[in-house]
């Protein structure tokens, strides 16, 4: 069994369609999205249609894909900011009220065995209710992770939300193959599992991407809060 498994598209069309071209050469038997396909990008829609076209792909939500699903929650937590807020309605106002039910259907947690190993993939920590997201931890440790995940039998876990790459091991092995389409540098990253009878192997991979349409994008679609954007989540690429 191959999987592959990538994470936080964050609607960065050209880094998904680059990777996406690696992963087709190279073949898989699933391929995993660990949450938070739109959001911050300025290609939600054409994100969403890609993926869903793309053949034994598995979704898991994001925070991200929840509020583009459910819409922003009525009392507004402290730490959204204006702009943020006008961002994820302009996220809404792109992507069909179809495409929205369908990532409204998207599972918080999957769970699969792969030749006797239990593997978890999901976005982030989750509280009891299995539907809020834990705030993020920088850096984090292996016992914190621990915390974090619970992940009880499981010997793998695969998440995204923060976007630097992690490969840890605590109770389970924590990976997070680093944010998709969000990096200092144009590049898409993702990782490759293949199990068989003696166990797993894993690779990191990353593939170059022309970014000059991404960016076009950003300012021909006027997306809200662009030039912070630029700064925090593309390294201040552009200006």
């Amino acid at each position: 069994m191959k999987i592959v498994v990538m994470t936080d598209v964050h609607a960065n069309l050209p880094a998904l369609q680059a990777a996406l071209d690696a992963i087709n050469k190279e073949g898989y038997d699933l391929l995993f999205h660990t949450g938070d396909v739109v959001g911050i990008g300025p290609y939600p829609a054409e994100c969403i249609e890609l993926l869903l076209a793309t053949p034994n792909t598995r979704f898991i939500m994001g925070n991200h894909d929840e509020i583009f699903a459910r819409g922003l929650p009525r009392q507004l937590p402290n730490w959204m900011s204006n702009s943020e807020v006008e961002h994820e309605r302009w996220t809404q106002t792109k992507v069909g009220e179809q495409l929205k039910a369908t990532v409204g259907r998207w599972p918080y947690l999957l769970e699969s065995n792969f030749e006797g190993v239990h593997v978890l993939f999901l976005h982030y920590g989750l509280d009891k209710n299995s539907q809020d997201f834990a705030p993020a931890v920088k850096n984090p440790t292996p016992a914190q992770l621990d915390e974090l995940f619970t992940p009880g039998l499981a010997n793998l876990v695969f998440h995204g939300h923060t976007h630097p790459f992690i490969d840890v091991q605590g109770r389970a092995r924590y990976i997070n193959p680093g944010s998709l389409g969000c990096q200092a540098s144009a590049i898409a990253r993702y990782t490759v599992a293949e199990f068989n009878t003696q166990g797993y192997d894993i690779r990191h991979n990353s593939v170059p991407y022309e970014d000059e349409a991404l960016f076009r994008a950003f300012e021909e679609r006027n997306v809200p809060d662009r030039h912070y954007i630029y700064q925090a989540f593309f390294g201040g690429r552009r200006s």
